[in-house]
């Protein structure tokens, strides 16, 4: 690599890709984003987003799949089922910290904590985000 090719390095600190983040109105105070316009009906939807330490999402839905890269930091998620009236936890809290890719499936309830991350986030079709009917027991 040429040596101006070295000051040229780019990282998740330095580039604009990060830049003009706005929140989002109705989503968790700590949540910023920076969104594309989709124009292929059958395409997906790409969110840049970024979350301060702390930041939780109760349980929830979408109804597209879903992949979440981790760019930086730290995410949990812990899934659920229903069961009656109530959400009953589906197995243990899966953490994903930089460079990890997570799945969900449509329809999926889920919930999510994190520390400090910046994520690419790509939904099949357009994103919708609907609270969990239901309380967890």
């Amino acid at each position: 690599m040429p040596a101006d090719d070295v000051s040229q390095d780019v990282t998740s600190a330095t580039s604009e890709v990060w830049s003009n983040l706005i929140p989002v109105p109705g989503t968790p105070d700590g949540f910023t984003a920076r969104t594309t316009y989709p124009t292929n009906p059958d395409g997906v939807e790409v969110t840049l987003e970024r979350w301060l330490a702390g930041t939780e999402e109760p349980p929830h839905w979408h109804p597209g799949d879903d992949m979440t890269v981790v760019v930086e930091g730290r995410i949990s998620v812990q899934y659920y089922r229903k069961e009656a009236r109530s959400l009953v936890r589906d197995g243990e809290r899966i953490f994903l910290e930089k460079g990890d890719v997570g799945y969900n499936r449509a329809g999926r309830i889920h919930d999510a904590k994190y520390d400090a991350c910046q994520l690419v986030y790509v939904h099949n079709g357009a994103f919708a985000f609907n609270l969990a009917d239901a309380e967890v027991g």
